[in-house]
């Protein structure tokens, strides 16, 4: 009765406008699972010279219905569908996971936070913690605002987020090091993480993230 009464006040529609559901399963079986791993070697071969490996499930581009559920995940807010797309993850993970790591999402900006409300890399992370039975540590803040990274071309993001993180003060950095986010495009905002992550003392820094573009 109460979910009645709630789909009356608020009525659900999935991605692609249907009544009655976040998320369908047929919207959901037709992102295209496409598993993908880049190690040390691949990635200084792209200047990213702190991250050791990046694992994602899904590209970016293939898929427009992962378009629409990664921005309903970042401006809606919708538990079903966080719930869903960190089963992405999930499936990122296995492509490299260790027991002796630790999960730490990448941090917002705390103006583009509290505009927001939430922190969806965070929330994936907290998803995903249970099943991979690894801890969540918050380790990290940004040093400033970087802006909106879309529209700026590969070596204009390098720059611009050079020392843009550091370890929150007073905390403890394992030695390996697993971040997590929705998604990598050149991978210089995770770099920038695992810069800062191993200037405080981690050795190997990871990243699994829904997708890349």
């Amino acid at each position: 009765m109460f979910q009645i009464l709630l789909d009356l006040l608020f009525p659900r529609y999935s991605l692609t406008g249907k009544p009655g559901a976040f998320i369908t399963e047929d919207e959901w079986q037709s992102i295209p699972l496409s598993l993908h791993r880049e190690d040390v070697h691949a990635l200084r071969s792209r200047d990213l010279t702190a991250l050791d490996c990046l694992c994602s499930a899904v590209d970016y581009n293939s898929s427009k219905m992962l378009q629409r559920a990664l921005h309903t995940l970042k401006y809606k807010r919708i538990p079903l569908v966080v719930h869903k797309l960190a089963d992405l993850l999930l499936d990122a993970s296995e492509l490299k996971r260790s027991e002796d790591s630790i999960l730490c999402p990448v941090p917002l900006h705390w103006k583009r936070q509290c505009e927001r409300g939430f922190n969806q890399s965070a929330m994936l992370a907290k998803n995903i913690s249970v099943a991979v039975d690894l801890p969540v540590f918050h380790l990290l803040q940004r040093t400033r605002d970087t802006g909106h990274q879309a529209w700026r071309k590969r070596e204009d993001r390098l720059n611009a987020l050079r020392g843009a993180f550091s370890v929150s003060h007073g905390k403890y950095v394992p030695a390996h090091v697993t971040l997590i986010d929705d998604i990598a495009t050149t991978g210089a905002t995770l770099d920038a993480c695992a810069h800062a992550l191993k200037n405080a003392g981690a050795v190997t820094v990871d990243a699994w993230v829904i997708a890349r573009s």
